[in-house]
């Protein structure tokens, strides 16, 4: 399944009063693996960047004047994400900027539903931790994701943040083996085998108190990142 995970940032908040995308940032994923391949623009709005909008991301005018419009870009962002599920973090407010920048070429290709399928992750982190905080940065902060760099939003950046809380929601990643350079994820599985085990007397090594303490520590610590749904946790719950 080949996934888009999908962020944007914006002049404002309302596309319908005229406010435009100023950056895309796309990170594509195939069967739950990073392939490599990102989409990232910043985009030339032609308009004022409303100050709320400029301290949440630092995206100024004068940065963005010697940059592509929509427009110039349309094509090759179509061609990134055509017949994708993209993933997104309140989706209807991003797919409703991207529908109003498609809805401005010359030859409008359709809206994003018509391209794509769309996964709203605001919607499915509501689903799983009802009346908590479900932004990105506290999601990332329940998941253990670092997002110590998070100074200001960028399109990429929570693009990336995202993927990452999306895999740990969702099950976690996709494969935790690595080729034989040490770099990506394979998807070859080697049969397992009894090991052989050597003659002599069987010395057994039992744990410390401190590495006890700190194993239970370690539980504790993934068990509240998960949300209390570990599965040693529900466990010793059904046992109960």
């Amino acid at each position: 399944m080949r996934q888009v995970i999908l962020d944007t940032e914006t002049t404002g908040l309302e596309p319908e009063l005229g406010h435009r995308v100023i950056e895309i940032g796309c990170v594509e994923v195939v069967s739950r693996r990073r392939t490599g391949r990102v989409f990232h623009r910043y985009l030339r709005p032609d308009r004022e960047i409303d100050a709320g909008a400029l301290q949440v991301h630092g995206i100024t005018a004068e940065f963005l004047q010697g940059q592509p419009r929509f427009a110039d870009i349309a094509a090759e962002w179509l061609e990134f994400v055509r017949g994708a599920e993209l993933v997104i973090h309140n989706a209807p407010f991003d797919v409703a900027f991207l529908d109003a920048e498609l809805g401005r070429l010359q030859e409008p290709p359709g809206k994003v539903a018509d391209l794509c399928q769309v996964l709203d992750t605001l919607a499915l982190a509501r689903k799983l931790h009802p009346g908590q905080r479900n932004g990105l940065d506290a999601l990332c902060k329940r998941y253990s994701v670092d997002n110590s760099h998070r100074d200001l939003h960028g399109a990429l950046l929570d693009a990336d943040l995202l993927l990452e809380v999306y895999l740990a929601m969702t099950g976690g990643q996709g494969a935790l083996t690595l080729d034989a350079a040490g770099s990506e994820p394979s998807t070859s599985r080697t049969p397992a085998r009894r090991a052989k085990r050597p003659r002599g007397t069987l010395v057994v090594v039992r744990a410390t108190e401190a590495e006890l303490a700190a194993h239970e520590q370690r539980l504790a610590a993934l068990d509240k990142a998960s949300g209390g749904r570990t599965v040693w946790r529900v466990e010793e719950g059904d046992r109960g």
